[in-house]
């Protein structure tokens, strides 16, 4: 069970997803508790989940994976695994940074990274050898990332409306 989030769980939340190494000295001082308290909160929301990971976003250019594609993919219908059968098989495939199962004309749209058009033509091939019950797949090619980021806002709307 999750404990509801209060006004201070909400500001450290905040805090942490834009930097997970701010020390809780820092986040006590801004938000004003003591570093005890926010040392206890934190450990609260990252054992019920409510903090799923502390990672380090590491830029596709520096490593090599400059090229980023957005596959959209259509399922049989009249198979109803296929989407936790490709789930599964898409784990063990780290090009593949995300996968939602949506509404309209696609089943699934699906975020790859890739060093080049050819290596992404290879994972294609291997995702349709590997998964049959995909019929087809739309292929987006991103020209250029205009924001990307996996911030959720915690505190009240009427705080975070963005103006002008």
């Amino acid at each position: 069970m999750t404990t509801p989030l209060d006004h201070f769980d909400q500001k450290i939340l905040t805090i942490v997803q834009r930097d997970c190494s701010v020390k809780a000295e820092v986040i006590a001082e801004s938000i004003g508790l003591s570093s005890s308290a926010v040392q206890k909160r934190l450990k609260r929301m990252r054992d019920e989940k409510v903090i799923s990971a502390e990672i380090a976003v590491v830029d596709r250019n520096a490593v090599g994976r400059p090229m980023t594609f957005v596959a959209a993919m259509e399922i049989e219908r009249e198979n109803y695994d296929t989407v936790a059968k490709f789930r599964d098989w898409a784990k063990q495939v780290d090009e593949i940074q995300q996968i939602y199962y949506v509404t309209g004309a696609a089943d699934l749209i699906v975020i790859i990274t890739a060093k080049d058009v050819e290596v992404y033509d290879r994972l294609t091939a291997r995702v349709m050898e590997c998964n049959p019950m995909i019929r087809r797949i739309t292929t987006n090619v991103v020209l250029n990332t205009l924001k990307t980021g996996l911030f959720i806002p915690v505190e009240n709307d009427e705080q975070n409306a963005g103006g002008d």
